[in-house]
This record gives structure tokens, C-alpha cells and sequence, in this order.
């Protein structure tokens, strides 16, 4: 069985078991956290909401919180004749799917 999830804006396909890497989420490493906009569960009788499956919710346990790759980027000032060199990096959380339950 698998379900895609929606969380900070962004959607994600987890399975039972898997580790799944999203934006930042404010809780502390070990804690269970629980994704209530189920979008779809897939499994023998796949069920599509509109635009989120009633009833239906993931739970995940807080791995890890990580930092992404870096990132640069470089702006071009045209009037000024000059560059602005800017980098970051993505913030982080480390899921693991415990259950999926509808």
C-alpha cells in the first residue's frame, strides 16, 4: 500500500517503511508526526480524494533533520554594470512511514 502526501507544498509518493526527505518540519528528532493531506492511497482498491481522501492519514516518526546541497546563484545588475553572488542551502527533515491508515 502506498499514499502520496501533501507537506509544504510540495507532494510525496511513501510507502510503509520507507524514509521519505521533506521540507523543514518544526518537530524534534523522535517525534511522531502525523500528515493528514492524503491526497491518494494506492493499494488493491486505489482511492483518489478531491482533493484530499476522508478519513485517511500517515503517520511518520522524526529521523533526522539535515541540510540540503548547496546551492549559488548570480544576479546581474545591468544599470549598475556589477554581479550580487548569493548561495544556500535547503533545510531538511528525514521521515520514516510507520503507518498509512484510511
Amino acid at each position: 500500500m502506498y499514499a502520496v502526501v501533501m507537506t509544504g507544498g510540495k507532494q510525496y509518493r511513501v510507502a510503509q517503511g520507507a524514509e521519505v526527505v521533506v521540507d523543514r518540519l518544526s518537530a524534534s528528532v523522535g517525534a511522531s508526526v502525523e500528515l493528514s493531506d492524503v491526497l491518494m492511497v494506492g493499494g488493491e482498491k486505489p482511492q483518489v480524494g478531491t482533493p484530499r481522501v476522508a478519513g485517511a492519514k500517515v503517520t511518520a516518526t522524526v529521523v533526522a533533520h539535515e541540510q540540503g546541497e548547496k546551492t549559488e546563484y548570480i544576479r546581474y545588475i545591468h544599470r549598475q554594470r556589477r554581479r550580487k553572488q548569493k548561495n544556500g542551502r535547503a533545510k531538511l527533515t528525514v521521515l520514516k512511514i510507520n503507518a498509512i491508515e484510511v
